[in-house]
């Protein structure tokens, strides 16, 4: 089964229990799905899980990015939504890497790239990105390798 029929068959699951929120964040993820697959011209064969992972991943970004503007606005109500709404995106997505396989691969990374401070971080991210994709998001390498950069 593949992760979009797991999503699919989790959405008729949750009709029938009739948990809205629910309803709607999967109705929006599988639109998601829907229109990468059209933006790929994958209509016919669909997405691999990989990509479909990949949207869930921007899924997941867009509403902790909404979180964190509702909470500098003072909206704590709409921030717990997007906060319930990631955590209801979350089990589909794989689990991400541990902190010391990822200070591992970094340091790999600044070794093999020749970074001596924070003005080589741009050839690191080049060097450990492909590794780190789908692995940890982008958001927590930056800000374990600024910490390694800056010593």
């Amino acid at each position: 089964m593949t992760l979009k029929q797991k999503l699919e068959e989790d959405l008729k699951k949750t009709l029938k229990a009739g948990e809205s929120l629910k309803i709607s964040v999967l109705r929006l993820a599988l639109a998601a799905i829907h229109n990468r697959e059209i933006q790929l011209l994958k209509k016919s064969e669909g997405l691999s899980d990989e990509e479909t992972c990949e949207v869930l991943r921007q899924e997941v970004k867009r509403r902790k990015d909404a979180a964190l503007e509702f909470e500098k606005g003072g909206r704590e109500e709409l921030a717990s939504k997007e906060k319930e709404e990631i955590s209801i995106l979350y089990p589909y997505l794989p689990q991400e890497i541990s902190q010391e396989d990822l200070e591992r691969i970094l340091h790999e990374g600044i070794r093999e790239a020749g970074a001596e401070g924070i003005a080589d971080f741009g050839k690191v991210m080049k060097v450990v990105m492909p590794i780190l994709r789908g692995k940890a998001s982008g958001d927590r390498v930056s800000g374990v390798l600024k910490k390694l950069l800056l010593g």
